[in-house]
């Protein structure tokens, strides 16, 4: 069994759960967002501003795992973020209007702190201050585009928003990730608690749902279904892949590390973020309307949005060498194919339909691989990849595999 690195000791502060809080808010406004703009326009736009957002997040989940923010100035800096960060999410219903130069405004800040405090963190480190220096024109460019995009509208700012996330994805690809460090531990547990946080807005969106009906039968049978799914998001993360993944991180070294964690947390956490707003907001509906068929965005909301979030699963197995499964991408495939069911019957039987996918993918797993899902998550990531495939032949291939 691996001994764990000292660096993989560190563990998620309070702080960096405080500045979580800022976050969570403007994600929250993007439901909203969505919400008052159902339309393929608005989910484009939607998508748009929870990629900015994501990678601003992600930007601080970095920092904070490179240098402590509770100490001295940095701490006020990082105050300093959460207020520009809650501009962002005051904005955001109005990211593509009125409030768009003021986002946009807010977002560079946002951006422009975390350079600063980046600057701080490897002012002893000559290795990450040339990292820190590589992604300097990616940030400060891709938050320019989108001041200059408050100047425009149409296909003419949505381009300009596009061209802007694009070169923040994408510099790091061409940049390459040496001389960034990664604690596995404290990178892994703060991106699932981000994960918690963003199963928190679905059961937001139960309680905004429901708020203007009379607690009845069909009020109460889709919070029961709607909390079923969260129940099954939750465990489809948490029973085992957090620990895989963290196992993977912990294997690999130096710049391989990094490649890794910007792999597994950057690029494919966010597409799991966005599935659990879009399902948010066709959760929200559903409440709402459960008599009713779900118009076109709801729909690809409710179903899209959880197939998007096991999309990710399995592109995230891909990346740490465990196949395609079989699983997550059955379910991800009947998902998609209930899209279209949701428009033509009543969005509590949408629900209950979503449901059952996402119940039974969870008993197929629990049932199919008991033995290696117990080992898994009693090691809680303190193995190695070599002794995840010997555990497979004693008792069928484990969860990461099958």
């Amino acid at each position: 069994m691996r001994v764990p690195e000292q660096e993989s000791e560190k563990r998620v502060t309070n702080l960096e759960l405080f500045f979580d809080l800022v976050f969570v808010f403007a994600i929250t406004r993007v439901t909203g967002f969505l919400a008052t703009h159902e339309t393929w326009e608005g989910l484009l736009q939607a998508l748009l501003l929870i990629g900015a957002l994501w990678w601003a997040w992600g930007a601080y989940a970095w920092l904070t795992n490179t240098l402590d923010p509770e100490e001295g100035a940095v701490r006020m800096a990082v105050f300093g973020s959460m207020a520009a960060m809650l501009i962002v999410g005051i904005a955001v219903p109005h990211a593509f209007d009125v409030d768009g130069l003021a986002f946009g405004v807010a977002y560079f800040c946002v951006r422009a702190l975390h350079l600063v405090l980046y600057a701080i963190a490897g002012r002893n480190d000559p290795d990450l201050q040339r990292a820190v220096l590589r992604i300097m024109p990616s940030a400060l460019l891709g938050a320019t585009l989108l001041i200059a995009a408050a100047f425009f509208d149409g296909t003419v700012q949505l381009a300009l928003w596009t061209v802007a996330l694009a070169v923040d994805y994408l510099w790091l690809l061409v940049g390459g990730m040496r001389g960034w460090r990664v604690a596995p531990e404290h990178f892994v547990e703060r991106h699932g608690l981000i994960i918690i946080i963003a199963l928190g807005e679905s059961i937001i969106a139960v309680g905004i749902g429901a708020s203007e009906l009379p607690l009845d039968h069909g009020t109460a049978a889709a919070a029961i279904l709607g909390i079923t799914v969260v129940c099954a998001l939750w465990w489809s993360y948490f029973d085992w892949v957090v620990y895989v993944s963290q196992a993977r991180l912990a294997d690999a070294t130096g710049t391989d590390r990094a490649i890794l964690a910007r792999d597994l947390y950057s690029y494919l956490h966010m597409p799991m973020v966005a599935g659990i707003v879009l399902f948010a907001l066709g959760l929200e509906v559903t409440l709402a309307h459960g008599g009713d068929h779900l118009e076109v965005i709801p729909a690809v909301g409710l179903a899209g949005g959880l197939a998007l979030y096991f999309a990710a699963h399995v592109a995230l197995r891909l990346r740490t060498g465990g196949g395609w499964g079989h699983g997550r991408p059955i379910a991800t495939v009947m998902l998609l194919a209930l899209i279209p069911v949701a428009t033509m019957v009543p969005a509590l039987m949408a629900l209950a339909l979503v449901a059952a996918v996402c119940a039974a993918l969870i008993a197929y797993e629990a049932l199919r691989y008991p033995y290696a899902r117990a080992w898994i998550r009693s090691h809680r990531g303190s193995f190695t990849t070599e002794e995840v495939r010997r555990i497979a032949p004693t008792r069928g291939r484990g969860p990461e595999q099958g």
